[in-house]
């Protein structure tokens, strides 16, 4: 019986002196996948220009392995089984974080109960010429937008001398792409075919959403065209004062990407650069696909800069695209708000999308707030949504907005270059992508850890350094 017993004993120690060296072997490979991680997150970092991320990524790539050798490779108490607790913290953690937790399935949005009236628009307002019967007719039905409009007026105003980011060049550049589509404005509508042919919804609502994203698109999304996507009244150029009316059944959005380079450098001249450009490429993807749309026999109308009849947000989050964030704009899974819209309404018969119900991104901007506090002119609320209009939602101060852009002579977009959801579309950022859309507690964290990297409140990148040109002496 001894000799089993010993026996025994022995066979036991040894799988135990077993296990321990399997556990330690395991730590070693843990710490230099973290390593390896941390490392790579670096050069990704780097390539991105974000400087400061990837120096931390880098330093903590040599420091957080650290405890795994130490305690893999140095002899003490308890070592085994401080080193069950550490592989098993390690293990279980991303599970906790990546696990689809906390989600909440019946958020539902919520929409308009009335119309917006264009002619409330910053754009339309500013389109208004002191002495003239629609500036005083507009500020006779409106005394209480007089003050604040006065304001903006007071400043030297969109991409002209003497604002504070004016750069000839770049301002030229940008009034190159307004004037394209102010040539284009025309052309949202036209003729349709009268031998119309006849389609399946299934088929050309597959070719159109192939075809949009092979012009440019970053995505394509359709509606059913609902009431409160249209304005109420028109309010800019000869549209002013005139009711929309528009009986199309289907809306198609389209969204196209803003460059990530010239974003970061808001809000100097390459953000009104680069706006100016993708509207005029989301509107050259509107009017390519209406225009395709009435030659099949059915009626469409784009929806391009400075000649809406649609809200393009509210189109697009109905089309599946998004959601409405804190700074009021569409914040896409891919993206974020780094992107334009353009919008097709038609007759053509057409497979609706659902909308995305992604409670993640509206808790994420709840807790978040970057954009607000990042936002120079103070336009972005930090509180709850309020109702407004009989609708929950955040309301930015459009005066606020409009007035610092007048004096930039820009269109800001600091809210946008800031936002996490705006890094990237790359394997690093879409990790984490992954883990806010699953997990309450790893939006918790991802918070933390993009101030951590990117900080709090980050600087505007230099201006990539083909744009910093001067002029001539």
């Amino acid at each position: 019986m001894s000799l089993w017993l010993s026996l025994n004993f022995s066979d036991i120690c040894g799988k135990a002196a077993f296990m321990f060296e399997i556990i330690q072997v395991l730590l070693i490979i843990v710490a230099a996948i973290i390593f390896i991680f941390l490392f790579w997150a670096g050069i990704v970092s780097f390539k991105e220009n974000e400087f400061r991320a990837s120096s931390r990524f880098f330093i903590l790539s040599f420091i957080s392995p650290i405890p795994y050798l130490m305690i893999s490779l140095f002899s003490f108490p308890y070592q085994f089984e401080l080193e069950l607790v550490l592989l098993a913290i390690t293990i279980f953690l991303p599970l906790i974080f990546f696990l689809p937790i906390s989600r909440n399935t019946a958020y539902q949005q919520t929409n308009p109960a009335t119309r917006i009236d264009e002619r409330d628009t910053m754009f339309s307002r500013n389109e208004l010429k002191s002495g003239t019967e629609a500036f005083e007719e507009y500020y006779r039905n409106n005394p209480d937008k007089k003050a604040a409009d006065d304001v903006f007026r007071s400043k030297v105003g969109l991409l002209k001398p003497g604002s504070s980011q004016y750069n000839p060049f770049q301002f030229a550049s940008a009034n190159a792409s307004f004037e394209t589509i102010e040539a284009l404005r025309n052309k949202v509508n036209g003729p349709v075919n009268p031998d119309q042919v006849k389609v399946e919804p299934e088929r050309i609502t597959n070719y159109i959403r192939q075809w949009s994203k092979k012009l440019g698109a970053l995505d394509c999304g359709i509606s059913g065209l609902k009431d409160y996507h249209l304005y109420s009244v028109g309010g800019r150029a000869e549209r002013r004062n005139k009711p929309v009316v528009n009986s199309h059944k289907y809306a198609l959005a389209f969204t196209v990407e803003m460059d990530k380079t010239m974003m970061d450098s808001a809000p100097s001249g390459s953000i009104v650069m680069e706006s100016g450009q993708q509207y005029l490429e989301s509107g050259k993807i509107a009017l390519q696909v209406a225009s395709f749309i009435r030659n099949l026999g059915y009626e469409a109308r784009a929806n391009i800069d400075g000649n809406y009849e649609v809200v393009c947000p509210l189109v697009a989050r109905d089309a599946g695209l998004g959601e409405i964030g804190r700074m009021g704009l569409l914040m896409t899974p891919k993206l974020g708000p780094r992107v334009r819209i353009s919008v097709v309404t038609t007759d053509l018969p057409l497979l609706i999308d659902q909308p995305l119900y992604n409670y993640s991104m509206i808790d994420f901007c709840g807790k978040c707030k970057k954009c607000a506090d990042a936002c120079p002119s103070k336009a972005i609320s930090f509180n709850e949504k309020e109702e407004i209009d009989g609708v929950k939602r955040w309301q930015i101060n459009q005066e606020s907005c409009f007035t610092l852009w007048c004096q930039l002579g820009t269109d800001c977009g600091r809210c946008i270059s800031v936002c996490p959801y705006s890094h990237p579309d790359n394997l690093l950022h879409n990790l984490v992508r992954s883990g806010l859309k699953n997990s309450s507690l790893f939006r918790a964290v991802a918070l933390r850890m993009d101030d951590y990297f990117y900080g709090r409140k980050p600087p505007s990148a230099p201006l990539p350094g083909w744009l910093d040109i001067k002029t001539k002496e």
